[in-house]
């Protein structure tokens, strides 16, 4: 992909159902892998190129499992090939722990999985077992999304990248505009915190925000030269407060804030190289 405006291609990537929501949330919140296949198809279109992907058991629960994450992303490749990284969650969700959370990634092998920081590294003495399963994920190639929660976060990241326990090679750090609580409504400005704590030391971040400002979000992350991800994991809402149509309605928007600022968007082999470290940034 060419990118001759100057800007680095966004990654727009979609959220499309979450650990907790349900269709009596929104009817369309995708959850067998049918479904979340059909919603790939419907973002491919939209402009995306990376789908963060959560599977649940019968019971409709958040689950870690490697069975259930080969069959979704089987659905998915089916649908739309490799026109998008597949990225698995490792999200605790209140049910996981993180040797729990390191051995499904293990044994799923998958193309790209997200890590919260918190979950995986909670302290020193958690140290040595993740900088083995980083080691791992590095040898296996698999594309990794650090999530930050919050700025003190990021300066705790940089410190671990530093040192090691995080490997070497590319990342793709998400911060966390807000918390899931109910009623939470993030704004552009609470960007600010973790762009003046990353500082010139990530070149490559992405956002995700929640409520009906989450496009204000993405468009603001967007003309500072990060990323995005939007979608129902995160914002049920249109921009006017509205329900929102679907997750390919909210990718449509990111995509088209996008496309006025003057940003070509990413492909995925595009994303593919650049969370690798081996693309534009």
């Amino acid at each position: 992909m060419t990118h001759d405006s100057g800007w680095p291609p966004l990654i727009l990537a979609n959220a499309p159902n979450g650990a907790t929501r349900t269709k009596a949330d929104h009817p369309a919140l995708p959850i067998t892998p049918a479904e979340i296949a059909r919603t790939a198809a419907e973002i491919a279109e939209a402009g995306a190129a990376l789908i963060h992907v959560h599977v649940r058991d019968r019971a409709g629960r958040h689950l870690l499992d490697a069975e259930a994450y080969r069959a979704v992303t089987a659905a998915i490749r089916a649908e739309v090939g490799d026109r998008l990284v597949v990225q698995v969650t490792s999200e605790a969700a209140g049910r996981y722990q993180s040797p729990e959370q390191m051995a499904v990634v293990r044994a799923t092998r998958p193309e790209a999985v997200s890590l919260a920081l918190r979950e995986i590294v909670p302290d020193a003495a958690a140290e040595s077992a993740a900088a083995e399963f980083f080691a791992f994920a590095r040898r296996e190639r698999v594309l990794l999304q650090i999530i930050l929660y919050e700025a003190a976060e990021v300066t705790r990241y940089s410190a671990l990248k530093a040192r090691g326990v995080l490997g070497e090679g590319g990342d793709f750090p998400l911060f966390v505009l807000g918390r899931y609580t109910p009623g939470q409504v993030s704004v552009p400005a609470d960007l600010l915190p973790f762009l003046a704590a990353a500082g010139e030391r990530l070149p490559l971040w992405s956002i995700c925000a929640f409520g009906p400002r989450e496009n204000a979000c993405a468009l603001a992350a967007a003309a500072l030269g990060g990323h995005v991800r939007v979608g129902f994991e995160n914002s049920l809402l249109a921009p006017d407060g509205s329900r929102a149509e679907s997750n390919a309605a909210q990718m449509r928007r990111a995509a088209d804030g996008a496309r006025l600022l003057g940003r070509p968007l990413a492909d995925a082999d595009t994303a593919r190289a650049m969370m690798a470290g081996s693309g534009p940034v």
